[in-house]
């Protein structure tokens, strides 16, 4: 039998060997961070407070009559962002103009306080364009429906535009069901290597569509996934409006300045339905939801600005109407049938068309053709 040579153990890696990156820094707290009835209020801008309330109001407004829309039949599908309309309207304002959005498909609010026309921000859900609106005119993606797809294109354009010496910083907007796609890791993975100037606000509000967080991950928090990949992580209520906003400004102005990607997570709560087609009783009890409409995001930022003096029933009022003038404007709007060409389909895939489009093409106009003659 041959002797076996004694082998030293090493407990440690060789001394070569060192840690990238010191990952206390990019920790996230232990609490999400919080504004709205603290001491840190006091220096908050008013006029900063009174527009996100006007904004919420109005975004509160849009969700109710999108999804009464769709009960009417003018839309084919609707995901109400109702309970969540602080994390999204915080964030848009937090950009620049020149900064890009690139949404989800839940993130028609988003979109809206960006300045795009309600209308054009539905067009993907009444099923009429796939997407409906210029993403040059606003610097906002198409709405993705896929889950995450649109993470790896912020990358992309965020490290192009830093490659051409552009000041422009991209906002990437995901779901929590979002972050256990595979677009998720690879997307962060990349920015952070590249040191891409984007941010990623991840909306955890509770489910992807009926699967509770705790099914999905074992993560102390999703915020603590930035550190795997060498960024930081930050936690922040998701409902508390100003919060939101200054979690995002700070991680804009860190990307812009060259100090690279953030994950934030912001805490929030689905009060709605994934979508029209989706029953939430069957997966989650009403007391729960209860207790998050006392936590909603509007009624939060009532009662600190009430309590400061900045409003009153006038103001109410006025956000109230300018909410209503708004939804009936879009009832108008949306109750007019679109005249549709079937052949535009092909019109703005490629710059030129292949050979395959230009086979499907004719043969949808040779159905079309024929459909016409037989009526």
């Amino acid at each position: 039998m041959l002797a076996l040579r004694a082998v030293a153990h090493r407990p440690t890696p060789p001394p070569a060997w060192q840690p990238r990156t010191d990952p206390a820094p990019l920790l996230p707290d232990a609490e999400p961070h919080r504004l709205l009835g603290t001491d840190a209020m006091a220096g908050a801008d008013p006029e900063l407070l009174l527009s996100l309330y006007d904004r919420l109001v109005l975004g509160r407004r849009f969700n109710t009559q999108a999804t009464a829309l769709t009960k009417q039949g003018r839309l084919a599908v609707y995901p109400s962002s109702t309970g969540q309309e602080a994390c999204q309207v915080a964030a848009a304002l937090a950009l620049e103009r020149r900064d890009w959005l690139f949404p989800s498909y839940r993130d028609t609010l988003a979109a809206v306080t960006r300045g795009m026309d309600p209308v054009r921000v539905l067009t993907l859900l009444r099923g009429d364009w796939h997407t409906g609106y210029d993403p040059y005119e606003h610097r906002v993606a198409p709405l993705s429906t896929p889950l995450a797809t649109q993470l790896p294109h912020a990358v992309g354009l965020a490290h192009a535009a830093r490659l051409k010496g552009d000041d422009v910083v991209a906002l990437a907007l995901v779901g929590d069901g979002g972050t256990s796609e595979g677009d998720f890791h690879e997307a962060l993975n990349f920015a952070a290597v590249w040191r891409a100037p984007v941010v990623f606000l991840v909306q955890n509000n509770g489910f992807a569509i009926s699967v509770p967080l705790a099914k999905q991950t074992a993560a102390p928090s999703l915020a603590h996934k930035a550190v795997g990949y060498g960024m930081p992580g930050r936690l922040v209520d998701g409902n508390d409006a100003p919060a939101v906003h200054q979690v995002v400004s700070e991680a804009l102005a860190r990307a812009r300045s060259g100090g690279g990607p953030t994950l934030i997570e912001a805490v929030t709560y689905r009060i709605e339905a994934h979508t029209n087609a989706d029953d939430a009783t069957r997966y989650r009890e009403e007391p729960e939801v209860e207790l998050w409409r006392r936590h909603d995001p509007i009624l939060l930022l009532e009662r600190e600005l009430t309590g400061r003096g900045l409003l009153d029933e006038d103001r109410r009022r006025s956000a109230a109407d300018a909410a209503e003038a708004m939804a009936a404007e879009l009832r108008e709007r949306m109750n007019a049938d679109p005249v549709l060409d079937p052949m535009d389909l092909f019109a703005h895939v490629y710059a030129e068309k292949t050979g395959q489009l230009r086979e499907q093409s004719e043969l949808l106009r040779a159905e079309l053709t024929a459909e016409g003659e037989t009526r």
